[in-house]
């Protein structure tokens, strides 16, 4: 009798919260519908945002600074209504925005608030800083405020005229590093078979279930490049500063000292480096850009629009979908590389290479452009997508590569094929080298809870690749196997790109990691510039003089 009653309540208790889920559930979707609809009203009825005749143009990126916005766009918005999705900011927009800025009279100013600005990679630092510098090149005042900069943000801040931070602020210069968790020994007390394959020396993505610490030859290389990396970061910020670059050098190596020198003030260590122009509380900021622009008597501040607000009330085409006549046709290629259909964000073996097979058959595209942001991931996606770029060369249709941030391992493999490949200097690429992992777990299983798999297969490959299993050595140099032929593949595929020798290419590989510079040096790449360049040197290679338009291919919802 207890027992029924005990289950009566609960299923009554199961059956109410079912209820309350489902309840939630349909007034987030309601009210998901009901700002659809909003938008949508909005859209139509012509009451979108104005630019005030006086006013500046406020830039503060949230989040992440990236190529290409990640997830499907209907459930990010879900997402952010209900408080979950991880900002990210489209680069492009912040330098469309800013570029327009530069020729509107109507925006008098620049305002940089990088407070909530996340990491971005040092390319995309520079092309943002490069809008600023030309925006300051029509003789408005660019002015950055902050309740503190990090590294990123301080980066973009000094290529202002006037540089604010809150009296509780700081200015945190804190290098480049590679730090990572080594679990060896963890590996080992579990009694764990991490069964690693591997091609290339400097191939450290393994290196955790290896050993206990970085090898020599990573930290070499490691070394190498974040030094390459660091010395542009200072020596940009310095002559965007107008700091002497040893000043800037103090300041990073030395600011424990530098803070304890004025008892704990960060924000007078700031100052007194000459790394900032005004210690300022926010009102005090306020003020001073209300003298600027005039004040808003609704929000009873300076007049200001927002980037997004600045772009819609612009209008136009963002993405070059209207446009006719000729086109170079650009595909962005950002994240992790991945087999089928993957949403923005991330590459798709099959949605990127569609991607570019669109480009590939529009007879209005003339050229293409591959912007590469990416580390790697699969092999075989990589090869399918690099396909797809070679059959555009076979058709005659130009392909440049333009890298981001990163263009390394599977990132490196999709550039191949190629009529040109451009860098930044501080772009990281190169990583040409090709593992795989299978750890298994059955000694442990056994041990700590005394349970074991048995049975029978027809072949020796029934059962082999359970993690539950040992596995057999056999399947080992299968594994191997095919990772050495892969890497001889992708050895063989650069080097035909490349016009060398795999044997030339094999000595700058084995998986180490170059700066877009020592590539260029290397001849890993043709060119050093930014996407501008690289699009610019293919509507060259397709002859179509100063008279085209660039269009973005993007999957549709």
């Amino acid at each position: 009798m207890k027992q029924n009653l005990a289950k009566s309540i609960k299923d009554k208790l199961w059956a109410t919260g079912q209820g309350i889920d489902m309840t939630r559930r349909i007034t987030l979707n309601m009210l998901f519908v009901a700002v659809v609809v909003g938008l949508i009203v909005v859209a139509f009825s012509g009451g979108g945002p104005e630019v005030p005749k006086s006013t500046v143009l406020v830039v503060a990126p949230a989040g992440n600074l990236v190529e290409q916005l990640g997830g499907d766009p209907i459930e990010k918005m879900k997402q952010e209504m209900m408080g979950g999705s991880e900002p990210e900011t489209l680069l492009k927009d912040l330098v469309d925005a800013i570029s327009s800025a530069k020729e509107d009279e109507r925006v008098k100013a620049l305002v940089l608030d990088f407070d909530k600005l996340g990491s971005g990679g040092l390319t995309k630092l520079q092309d943002l800083g490069a809008a600023i510098d030309d925006f300051k090149s029509s003789g408005k005042p660019v002015i950055a405020t902050g309740d503190e900069y990090s590294q990123s943000g301080y980066y973009l801040a000094a290529h202002a005229d006037e540089i604010f931070l809150h009296p509780m602020g700081m200015v945190m210069l804190d290098g480049f590093g590679r730090y990572r968790t080594y679990y060896k020994d963890g590996i080992d007390r579990l009694e764990l078979d991490w069964n690693i394959f591997k091609v290339g020396t400097f191939k450290s993505a393994v290196e955790p279930y290896l050993r206990n610490d970085m090898s020599p030859a990573a930290r070499e290389a490691n070394v190498e490049w974040m030094g390459d990396l660091w010395r542009a970061f200072l020596t940009d910020t310095s002559e965007a500063r107008g700091l002497p670059l040893e000043e800037l050098v103090a300041y990073s190596e030395n600011i424990g000292a530098l803070i304890e020198a004025v008892d704990g003030d960060t924000a007078k260590a700031a100052l007194n480096a000459g790394l900032i122009d005004t210690i300022a509380t926010r009102d005090q900021v306020r003020d001073r850009l209300i003298e600027l622009v005039g004040e808003d008597e609704d929000s009873h501040s300076y007049y200001r629009v927002s980037v997004d607000d600045f772009l819609e009330a612009e209008g136009g085409d963002r993405t070059g979908e209207k446009a006719k006549g000729d086109l170079v046709g650009v595909v962005v290629a950002r994240g992790m590389i991945l087999g089928g259909s993957q949403p923005p964000g991330k590459i798709g073996g099959d949605s990127t290479s569609a991607l570019i097979r669109q480009a590939r058959q529009d007879d209005s595209v003339k050229a293409i452009v591959l912007r590469v942001d990416s580390g790697g991931g699969s092999a075989f996606a990589s090869e399918i997508i690099r396909r797809e770029c070679q059959l555009a060369k076979e058709q005659g249709k130009p392909v440049v590569i333009s890298m981001g941030s990163v263009a390394a391992s599977g990132g490196y493999w999709i550039s191949m094929a190629s009529d040109e490949i451009w860098a930044h200097p501080t772009t990281i690429t190169g990583s040409i080298g090709i593992f795989g992992m299978f750890p298994t777990y059955q000694k442990p299983l056994a041990k700590y809870l005394g349970m074991r798999v048995d049975g029978v297969g027809t072949t020796s490959l029934s059962g082999a690749f359970r993690p539950d299993r040992e596995l057999d050595p056999e399947i080992g140099k299968i594994i191997q196997s095919i990772i050495n032929r892969g890497y001889h593949e992708f050895i063989t595929l650069a080097a035909e790109a490349r016009g060398v020798t795999p044997e030339d290419i094999d000595s700058i590989a084995q998986g180490r990691v170059w700066s877009g510079e020592d590539a260029h040096s290397l001849g890993l790449i043709d060119q050093l510039g930014g996407l501008d360049d690289a699009i610019a040197s293919a509507a060259k290679l397709a002859d179509l003089g100063d008279e085209f338009s660039v269009k973005y291919i993007e999957k549709e919802l």
